[in-house]
């Protein structure tokens, strides 16, 4: 039995051009459009999860998939960092900064750390792992990495060597407890001929 996972990683939003940590905003309106064009450009798919942060259900409705939210899919919790830039926080706590961007085991913004959304995503994989079929995933980015990361076998130390465009797909395709990966290829507007 083969599964195949296509992670989608969501359109572009205010937070993301301005490098500030989610803060649970809707796409703007380029990521709109350009979600919106990406219709149909995707395989069909028996399962359609959704992270659920407002850009990726806003992401997934753009591209006509119906999901359903799913918690273990959910972005990193940054904590009391939610909604500022990184070089505010930076400024304010370079040291806890630092300490986060090189010890996956560390919050010290007092949300989650890298290795447990890591775990979180990994347990998730397991089970997509387990249904015949095809699962497209709306995701934040940093699930995409920490899925890539798991079905590897990479160490968690390599999470922020990961970079995950918006609106691209990264599909996972395995079975017997092993993953192949397709890396990520941008989402186009279906070919008219």
């Amino acid at each position: 039995m083969t599964s195949r996972v296509l992670l989608v990683s969501p359109a572009t939003s205010a937070s993301l051009r301005q490098a500030r940590f989610d803060d649970g905003g809707s796409l703007d309106a380029v990521g709109a459009v350009r979600a919106r064009a990406a219709a149909g450009s995707l395989p069909a798919a028996e399962r359609v999860a959704v992270s659920p942060g407002a850009r990726c259900r806003e992401t997934a409705t753009a591209l006509g998939l119906d999901g359903v939210p799913v918690p273990e899919l959910a972005g990193l919790d940054v904590g009391r960092w939610r909604g500022r830039t990184l070089e505010e926080v930076g400024a304010a706590e370079p040291e806890a900064v630092g300490h986060w961007l090189t010890d996956p085991g560390c919050a010290p913004h007092g949300g989650e750390s890298v290795q447990d959304l890591c775990g979180r995503v990994a347990r998730w994989l397991a089970d997509a792992q387990a249904v015949a079929g095809r699962t497209v995933a709306v995701v934040e980015p940093e699930v995409v990495r920490a899925a890539v990361g798991g079905a590897l076998g990479l160490p968690v130390t390599v999470f922020w060597r990961l970079d995950v465009p918006p609106l691209t797909v990264t599909e996972l395709s395995g079975r017997a407890g092993r993953w192949n990966l397709r890396l990520g290829r941008p989402l186009a507007a279906p070919d008219a001929d």
